[in-house]
């Protein structure tokens, strides 16, 4: 599959033969950390530029020497999680450094953002549109798409069978106001069930969990289920979990943004030609993953190891990569959904989403390599 088709969402298929492919494993050290609700993040690791021989262009820094970006040790984070492993981002970034930190949800990420602690970050769409909103369209862009699918309801299958099931019981999301807590919400109050979206406390008892330690949750029975991001949706299912809910059934032509890329407005402002080295990175990132889907599933899954200090398990990488599926295109036309899900949860004003977008660096790059444009869908750039 070439590059040119990245635009739209790929299936990534887990049934194609596995392969290691160890060469740039070593190139970034990532740490394990997953923040809490309130917190940016536990650690971080910092790549450095390759030394400059020669005066080789490829090693001179670009207009700052150091780049922060921030991403989630999950699947739908597939991009960075292989980009950044397999060299793809340093290699387009020349000089400049990455230095990394890794969040549990997107609202510890939008404060880190607004702090100045990281500069470029994939999160879901639900913490852009409250980052953004909070901050009167001051704070972030989104400037790209990354993925689609991949999230979950997962249940205990004694305990719930059915929808009307969920009443009396705990379930629960990686954290207040993430995507996949508004996903919850917003399911709950449209089907009848009266909820108080900031305690969780109602007919369901939604708990904020660590997606680290959710599945030790599940199985110990603290939890009768969660609505969560892949791998941890997977790792409920092998717990003898049952998917209830798929995401993808409840949205048209089953798409919806599951990740977008985000920048802080002022690092756009003042390094555009970082960022656009980063969008680069990711997309010509997305367009190897379609390309070499096998590979790219066991490179997350080294990825994901060194992050956590353990790799998944063949049958919950099959299935959480099988979920999912990567592409450069944000899906604007899904995000005034996404807000008023967000709404409607209780979690959320009426927001004003004009100019959250801006989509030049990437439609620029599209362009130059022969792709299709992707579309703000009215909200871009003013």
């Amino acid at each position: 599959m070439t590059a040119s088709t990245t635009n739209s969402p790929l299936r990534v298929r887990a049934r194609r033969t596995v392969s290691i492919a160890a060469a740039g494993l070593a190139a970034v050290g990532l740490l394990s950390a997953c923040g809490g609700y309130g917190s940016k993040a536990t650690s971080s690791a910092t790549t450095a530029a390759p030394a400059a021989s020669g005066g080789s262009s490829a090693a001179s820094a670009l207009s700052a020497s150091t780049v922060r970006i921030g991403y989630y040790a999950n699947l739908t984070h597939a991009t960075p999680l292989i980009g950044i492993e397999n060299g793809q981002f340093q290699k387009e970034l020349g000089g400049t450094a990455i230095k990394t930190q890794i969040f549990n949800a997107g609202p510890a990420e939008i404060e880190a953002l607004n702090a100045g602690a990281i500069d470029i970050a994939w999160i879901g769409p639900s913490a852009a549109i409250t980052g953004y909103t909070q901050s009167h369209g001051a704070s972030l862009k989104i400037i790209a798409g990354a993925t689609t699918g991949g999230a979950e309801l997962v249940v205990n299958p004694k305990k719930v069978t059915s929808v009307a099931d969920l009443k009396g019981k705990k379930i629960a999301t990686p954290q207040l106001g993430n995507t996949q807590d508004v996903a919850l919400l917003y399911y709950l109050q449209t089907h009848g069930f009266k909820e108080n979206a900031e305690s969780g406390a109602g007919d369901v008892s939604v708990l904020r969990i660590d997606n680290a330690t959710t599945p030790t949750a599940f199985a110990s029975g603290q939890i009768d289920g969660a609505w969560v991001p892949e791998p941890t949706a997977s790792k409920l299912v092998a717990e003898g979990g049952k998917i209830l809910i798929d995401e993808r059934t409840l949205w048209p032509q089953g798409q919806f943004a599951t990740t977008n890329v985000i920048v802080s407005q002022s690092f756009l402002t003042a390094h555009p030609d970082v960022v656009k080295a980063v969008l680069k990175a990711s997309v010509d990132t997305n367009a190897w993953i379609v390309a070499n889907p096998a590979q790219a599933k066991t490179d997350a899954n080294a990825a994901l190891k060194q992050l956590s200090g353990k790799a998944l398990s063949t049958k919950v990488l099959n299935s959480a990569w099988s979920e999912l599926a990567v592409t450069n295109d944000p899906l604007a036309s899904t995000l005034q959904t996404e807000a008023q899900h967000a709404v409607t949860a209780g979690l959320l004003k009426a927001p004003d989403l004009s100019g959250i977008y801006d989509l030049t660096p990437l439609n620029q790059i599209l362009t130059a390599d022969g792709q299709t444009t992707v579309s703000a869908d009215g909200l871009g750039q003013q």
